[in-house]
């Protein structure tokens, strides 16, 4: 099994081995209201369709995809609107 990267800097870690893409990214979209403007998000999945899912839903929704190494994804949720 891979390895978060180790120069990777979080806060916070969402796990969603377990989850398929759409339930992935509606519990993520939840998980996401719960932490503060600019925090470091790890995301772990090992669904199939997340090296093309999560940067799509990160343009999406205005969170940042910091760095991407499948099974792990480094977001950063975007500030509140004004």
């Amino acid at each position: 099994m891979s390895t978060v990267p180790q120069h990777w800097h979080y806060e916070d870690v969402f796990d969603a081995f377990e989850l398929g893409c759409g339930q992935l990214l509606l519990d993520l979209k939840l998980f996401m209201r719960t932490v503060a403007p600019g925090t470091a998000i790890l995301l772990a999945t090992r669904d199939a369709g997340s090296p093309v899912e999560v940067p799509a839903w990160c343009r999406l929704t205005g969170n940042r995809l910091v760095a991407s190494a499948h099974p792990f994804y480094l977001i950063e949720r975007k500030p509140d609107p004004k």
